[in-house]
């Protein structure tokens, strides 16, 4: 993710293959073609194709398979609203006001955009799935229900209890630093935890995992960041809570963070 750059790395097809502009099966043929070239390297025409007959169908397949009860889900129990500034852009959070401005201007975010930064929050602050369901819908060009269901409600708030994905895709803003270049300019420290200035994705990761843990603990994906989670001083772990609450206290009073 870079500032300036909405489109950097990314095909943006998804909107004409949605609608049925582009045949998936003749786009796969003509990467397949490149690559035998020369024209294309092979990892690229792999991750390619396989996020098309792989990842898109399968998520297809679930839809059809799983419908009409999959979209009423809501494994980890969320209660919160969905924060105004989603409909806004207006946050202190640098990533999240960049996605969120990104996708209403253009009604377009990629795949790292909605998962890890809007998606993330939204499983970290425990938002209702089919609040956060129904924003992906209206604001993304290329969002049909049977594409758009399963990888929000699936894949980003985990409200299946694991059965499109293994694992829920949640991370502190130190996995938000490393893949972008937003927090040189947030109002947020990405290398404090508990601190009034601190970046809201870290606590709030930690908040998460803690009071998900009879649902997430068993989980062999999060065997390590549990563990680490139980070295962590029993002081520390309480000031993060208590960090995580004041957070989660100031969305329930419709503060924008």
């Amino acid at each position: 993710m870079a500032e300036g750059e909405p489109y950097l790395f990314h095909a943006r097809i998804s909107a004409a293959l949605n609608i049925g502009l582009l045949d998936v099966r003749r786009l796969c043929d003509d990467v397949d073609k490149a690559w035998r070239e020369g024209r294309v390297p092979l990892n690229a025409a792999e991750g390619f194709i396989r996020q098309l007959i792989g990842w898109r169908e399968y998520v297809r397949g679930i839809y059809w398979q799983r419908m009409p009860a999959y979209a009423g889900l809501n494994h980890l129990n969320n209660d919160r609203a969905l924060p105004e500034f989603y409909w806004t852009g207006h946050t202190r959070m640098r990533c999240m006001a960049q996605a969120i401005g990104q996708t209403l201007r253009l009604g377009y975010a990629h795949h790292i955009q909605r998962l890890m930064v809007t998606g993330n929050f939204a499983l970290l602050a425990g938002i209702v799935p089919t609040a956060i369901c129904e924003w992906y819908l209206a604001v993304y060009m290329d969002a049909f229900e049977w594409v758009e269901l399963p990888n929000t409600l699936g894949m980003v708030m985990h409200a299946d209890g694991g059965y499109l994905g293994s694992k829920p895709y949640c991370a502190s803003g130190r996995y938000i630093q490393r893949m972008s270049d937003h927090c040189k300019a947030c109002s947020y420290r990405v290398d404090q935890v508990t601190e009034e200035e601190a970046c809201p994705f870290n606590a709030l990761y930690w908040h998460f995992l803690i009071r998900h843990r009879p649902q997430l603990s068993a989980n062999p994906r999060l065997a390590l960041v549990y563990r680490s989670l139980d070295g962590m001083p029993a002081g520390r772990r309480d000031a993060v809570w208590q960090r995580g609450q004041s957070l989660l206290a100031r969305l329930d009073a419709g503060q924008a963070l």
